[in-house]
This record gives C-alpha cells, sequence and structure tokens, in this order.
C-alpha cells in the first residue's frame, strides 16, 4: 500500500506542477555527469568499449545508490521513505511539462513561424531553422506520442518491475541515449551502447503505450476500429528508424488520420524517417487537443494498472 500511495502522491504532483524548474532535478544532474565523462572519454582509440563502460556503470551506480538511500529511509520514522518514493516519481514523470510545451508550440505558431520554430526546438533534436509550419506542428506532436512512451509509460513501467530504483535507472539509460545515442561521427561509437541499451529498455513500454493510446475509444478516428488501428501500428511502427519511437507516433498517426516523419537535420547530418501514414493532411490545433486527451487517457489507465499491481501484490503476501 506504501507504493501504492507514493504513486498517486507523485504523479499528482506531477498533473499539478510539471517539472519543477527552481528546484535541483535528479535529471540535470545526470546530464551534468553524463557530459562530465563524455568530455574525457570520448576521444582517442577504444571508444566504444570506454562508452560502454560508461553507460553501464552509470546506470548500475544510480541503481545501487538509489535502493541503499530508499533503503535506509525506510527504516527512519514519520514516513521519510513514503516521500522519498513519492519526490522521485514526481521528477521521472514528464507527461505535464510535455504537454504544456506542446501547446506553447501551438500557440506560438497562431504568433508567427519564427517563434513556432524556436518553440519547438525546446523539445526536439532536429534542426527547426527551415522547417514549415506544418513540419513544427508534425515535430511537436511526434514528441507529444514518443515522450508519452519515454517520459510517462516507460518510467512507470520500470517502477512497477524495480520500485524507485529502477525508475531511477531508466532515467538514466534514457538521459544517456538523449544525449550520446546517435549515429553521428561524434557518438556513432562512444554511444552506440546507450542506444542499444535504450532501445531494450523501451522495447516493451512503448508497445504498451502504442496500445494504450488506441484503447481510448472517445478520442479515435472513426474511420477505424481497434484491430485496424492495431493493423496500422504493426505496418507503421516497425517502419521507423528507431525500433521503438515508431509505435506511439503510428498510434497517434492512426488516431489523427496524419502523416508523420519524413527526412530531417539533426547535428548537421541528415536523417531519413520513413513516413508513418499516408494522409498527408494539414495539422491543426484541434488535433493537438485530441492528442493531449489521448495522452492524458493513456496515462491514467497506466497509473490505475501499476496501483493495481502492487495492491494485488499485497493481497496475495497477506
Amino acid at each position: 500500500m506504501i507504493k501504492v500511495l507514493s504513486l498517486l502522491i507523485g504523479w499528482v504532483m506531477d498533473l499539478l506542477f510539471g517539472d519543477p524548474a527552481r528546484l535541483p532535478h535528479p535529471i540535470v544532474w545526470f546530464g551534468k555527469t553524463i557530459a562530465f565523462f563524455e568530455h574525457r572519454l570520448n576521444k582517442g582509440p577504444h571508444r566504444q568499449m570506454k562508452g560502454a563502460l560508461m553507460t553501464i556503470g552509470l546506470i548500475i551506480s544510480v541503481f545501487i545508490v538509489a535502493y541503499l538511500i530508499r533503503h535506509y529511509l525506510f527504516f527512519l520514522p514519520f514516513n521519510i521513505g513514503v516521500i522519498f518514493d513519492s519526490v522521485i516519481i514526481f521528477y521521472c514523470l514528464a507527461g505535464t511539462t510535455l504537454i504544456r510545451e506542446v501547446r506553447e508550440v501551438f500557440l506560438a505558431l497562431d504568433r508567427s513561424l519564427d517563434e513556432g520554430r524556436t518553440q519547438v526546438a525546446r523539445i526536439v533534436g532536429r534542426d527547426t531553422s527551415q522547417l514549415s509550419a506544418q513540419e513544427v506542428r508534425t515535430a511537436a506532436l511526434e514528441t507529444l506520442a514518443e515522450n508519452l512512451s519515454d517520459g510517462v509509460i516507460a518510467p512507470l513501467f520500470w517502477f512497477a518491475l524495480l520500485g524507485t530504483p529502477g525508475m531511477l535507472a531508466y532515467k538514466m539509460v534514457n538521459t544517456l541515449d538523449s544525449m550520446i545515442g546517435y549515429k553521428t561521427e561524434r557518438y556513432k561509437d562512444f554511444g552506440c551502447w546507450a542506444a542499444h541499451i535504450d532501445d531494450v529498455a523501451n522495447y516493451l513500454p512503448a508497445r504498451l503505450t502504442a496500445v494504450l493510446m488506441i484503447c481510448t475509444p472517445l478520442h479515435t478516428s472513426p474511420k477505424r476500429g481497434f484491430f485496424m488501428r492495431l493493423s496500422f501500428i504493426r505496418k507503421y511502427g516497425r517502419q521507423h528508424a528507431s525500433p521503438n519511437s515508431g509505435y506511439p507516433e503510428a498510434a497517434l498517426a492512426s488516431i489523427l488520420d496524419c502523416r508523420f516523419g519524413g527526412p530531417h537535420y539533426y547535428f548537421g547530418e541528415l536523417f531519413y524517417k520513413p513516413f508513418i501514414g499516408q494522409n498527408e493532411r494539414e495539422l491543426t490545433t484541434q488535433d493537438m487537443k485530441k492528442a493531449v486527451l489521448v495522452n492524458r487517457t493513456a496515462e491514467i489507465v497506466m497509473v490505475v494498472l501499476v496501483a493495481l499491481r502492487y495492491m494485488a501484490t499485497m493481497l496475495t503476501t497477506t
């Protein structure tokens, strides 16, 4: 019951506040730690081995440190352990902040194309300086779908399996991939282990995210039933350059009856992403609102599933 309480407190805190920009954030610390080691190790020979050792060492270290801290705190009075778990869950969930950022992209685009490009650059890694208005909207909605998996469903999935230490370890995996998991000249060797581990960590959560998204009948296209949408996801999800990102993106493309993907520049290099869907229609603010509703519904269902998992465990052990 303690984990259910911590889950609900942490999730409600994220709903109310989003990412605490003015407070110390463990993910920021993760990023600074990764940058510290990357600048010192990503040079000379044996880059792949050095990147592997750094990646595995950081992931294991985060899990062990979090486990030991949590273990110690639950021996203290005043439910300090519950507070620790709640705060970690709050920090690891990014649903509210992502939705706010995507809404801001559409609002900025209503003012001007340049403002839209600047705003979407906050949440995507691609070069946004030459994007059209349609490409800005597409980038924002692709990110909304992909990060529903990375920022909400996957952290909750690993919390369900390994508690808050597993949740934090997953966030280290995700941060490593977002910083060094690119096939560019600088990172293709050093970051390949980070990218592969992230692929493994997100394999089940990404597919679970897609299923949760298309199980929201109030917000899906009447043109497709559940099994048609599932077939759409299987067809287009596997065509994505990423083994995981394509599945939630395909789910949202199916729901909105639109097309995602295509070529984009990352760090000055052109990367081709296969198209997801065929309906090259103009995206609108109404599509964004529908996508937000889908995200929130999937998030609520996942929170309920994780809570039921811990309640079932509690009942079977009593």
